[in-house]
């Protein structure tokens, strides 16, 4: 039985999150499951019982082809002669008359379900099923309800140390407030072989306390050797959210490599894109970590220049839950930046990250896009987009042009898009319109960067001397558009010539009214309205920042109401600060001219500023300057 892995459900902007493909890949799921299979495979035969299309998904990630399955029986009567897993469902009316030997319930809770089928349930003694693959109720949230999402809040982390580097992980208690009283984090360290290094549980402190995981820390308390890895995270007794959201800080001793990152995203897809080819005299690395308890086969992960006809497969096999990087120099020589890659990863890995090696030490990380296959060009976005102003739109931080240079490259990220006409637009901090450059209709293979200092003006004629760029759709030039419009902003300081790069999609901001359900909110039903975003304040010596946006795609009140409260790492608020921004407007906060350093010496280890506006939907970017040169860059998350 081969089935192949782009049949896993994991997540469908239709119908939402699968959880049994999360509880399926816990690390300490994996033994018990190899276990049943074996088991399963000894039965002369076996019926299955597939309720709701679990079989098929386990059959994605396991090999299976010692079972001898006699037949799949499913409830939903639009099911039968579905294909599952290579053979047709069956009605549950025929289960019955099944002459198999063992009985495999493909769902949990399965004596609860076969006792619904009555006189339909076979005569059969033997009974297997996912009971077997059960976590202890030590692990759950909800032990009542297995696949209760709560139960399952988890993500395997980008973790190294080694090189000269370290990672911090950063977030925040954020379900105490929604009512979690007794949480912690169950941790386990893989080394790039998939080797287990490490395990620990880390409970929270009561309060919405500062999370910090710092690797340096972990390699003195194991005693480690240099590890390049995942460092899977299980949250234990959260509430409201079922995502672990956070930042990584990659760091050296010296401050001169400093750059951040976004959380993973737990839920693999199909495509990425976003991969930015090499400047000449660099390398881009792609960053793979396998978070199925099963290989990544030799050349599963494949690459294709964007637009390009065909895709080259990529790497070595990936043992299970291994980390390995890939070039993508190596399959296509000569390709350089602006050109960009697209990935097809037949949810083989989750969001991966790609590490730019400068070539004189320095390195900085960020994270590829999921590149949507389900998306078709939109008949009413233009129409929808003219009501409401502007439309829907991409967000940038325009940094003091002083002081730092910056491109803009547009990334197509759905498999629909073969061309696209875009307006990249600039306002300074007070909201006025400074520049508008239309980026003319392009193809997905010809789209070009955009150096931001041959399109604006002088710094010194912006107020500020910095604002924020949106990135929207060019309708007039006569694209079509899904919602889906994704870019990469990188910039260098101009004093140590440091880079760094972020990319997001847009969203619309700031309207009351809805469009497809967006703009999603972080938390409840769109419109999201509001603001609370996490601004981590690193260990290491240097200067925190961010860049706080008030986009609105078509009018908004004038002002915001900001409030920048700084907490300790128990979750103390230390100090709140109030400012005001205007609509179209932004503000670049830095926290040692915004705090005392008294309250900071009290937020140390752990603390964070909460960024919270019950009035307005902001949009920030975190950025960390590292003594010694370093520069980081990327989006912040909210909750």
């Amino acid at each position: 039985m081969t089935v192949s892995r782009r049949t896993l459900r994991t997540f469908d902007n239709q119908s939402g999150r699968n959880v049994f493909y999360r509880a399926a890949i816990h690390p300490l799921t994996a033994p018990l499951t190899a276990r049943l299979i074996e088991k399963v495979a000894g039965a002369r035969s076996v019926a299955i019982y597939d309720p709701r299309g679990y079989f098929a998904d386990l059959a994605a990630m396991h090999d299976l082809s010692g079972w001898s399955i006699e037949g799949i029986y499913v409830q939903r009567l639009e099911e039968v002669g579905q294909d599952r897993a290579g053979f047709p469902a069956r009605p549950l009316s025929e289960f019955l008359y099944s002459a198999a030997s063992m009985i495999f319930v493909a769902d949990f809770d399965s004596e609860r379900l076969l006792s619904r089928l009555g006189p339909y349930r076979p005569a059969v003694a033997e009974v297997e099923s996912f009971d077997a693959l059960r976590l202890g109720p030590e692990f759950l949230t909800d032990p009542g309800n297995y696949l209760e999402p709560l139960n399952f809040v988890s993500d395997f982390l980008f973790f190294r140390d080694a090189d000269g580097l370290h990672t911090s992980v950063s977030t925040i208690n954020y379900w105490y407030d929604r009512g979690a009283r007794d949480t912690r984090l169950w941790c386990r360290l893989f080394g790039a072989d998939g080797a287990v290094l490490a395990d620990w549980e880390q409970k929270l402190l009561p309060g919405p306390s500062g999370i910090r995981l710092d690797s340096a820390k972990v390699r003195q308390t194991f005693g480690l050797g240099e590890f390049t890895g995942s460092l899977f995270v299980h949250v234990i007794g959260p509430a409201a959210h079922d995502t672990l959201k956070y930042a990584v800080d990659i760091y050296d001793d010296a401050g001169a490599t400093t750059t951040a990152t976004h959380d993973s995203n737990p839920w693999p897809a199909d495509f990425y894109a976003g991969l930015p080819a090499a400047v000449p005299g660099q390398s881009v690395r792609l960053w793979i970590q396998n978070c199925y308890p099963t290989p990544i086969p030799p050349g599963a992960t494949h690459i294709r220049p964007m637009g390009a006809p065909d895709f080259v497969g990529a790497g070595p096999e990936i043992p299970p839950y291994g980390t390995m990087a890939i070039d993508a120099a190596d399959y296509f020589p000569g390709v350089a930046w602006p050109a960009q890659f697209e990935i097809r990863a037949d949810k083989y890995c989750c969001r991966p990250r790609y590490e730019i090696d400068m070539g004189d030490g320095h390195r900085s990380v960020a994270h590829v896009n999921v590149e949507r296959g389900d998306l078709k060009a939109a008949a009413d976005l233009p129409e929808a987009s003219r009501i409401l102003g502007k439309g829907f739109i991409l967000p940038g931080p325009l940094l003091p042009l002083a002081d730092w240079s910056g491109i803009v490259l547009p990334t197509p990220m759905a498999t629909w898009q073969n061309e696209i006409a875009l307006m990249l637009r600039a306002y300074d901090s007070d909201g006025a319109l400074v520049a508008e450059h239309a980026l003319g209709k392009r193809a997905r293979d010809a789209q070009t960067s955009v150096a931001l200092d041959d399109i604006l003006p002088p710094s010194k004629t912006l107020a500020g001397g910095y604002g924020h760029l949106e990135l929207c759709y060019d309708f007039a030039a006569g694209t079509q558009g899904d919602g889906w419009l994704h870019a990469i902003f990188r910039f260098a300081r101009r004093d140590t010539g440091r880079s760094a790069e972020t990319s997001f999609g847009s969203h619309l901001f700031n309207v009351p009214a809805v469009w497809r359900n967006e703009p999603s909110a972080y938390l409840g039903k769109p419109p999201g309205l509001s603001t609370r975003l996490f601004l981590r304040l690193p260990d290491q010596a240097g200067r925190t920042m961010c860049h706080l946006s008030f986009p609105t795609s078509g009018r908004w009140r004038a002002l915001s109401e900001t409030d920048l409260i700084l907490h300790s790492a128990a979750g103390d608020e230390l100090v709140r600060k109030r400012i005001a921004i205007p609509c179209s407007g932004s503000r670049l906060i830095d926290v040692a001219a915004t705090f005392d350093a008294a309250d900071l010496k009290q937020a140390a280890g752990g603390g964070y500023v909460l960024i919270r506006d019950t009035t307005c939907r902001l949009f920030g970017y975190h950025i960390f300057l590292g003594w010694g040169g370093g520069f980081a860059l990327d989006h912040m998350f909210g909750f």
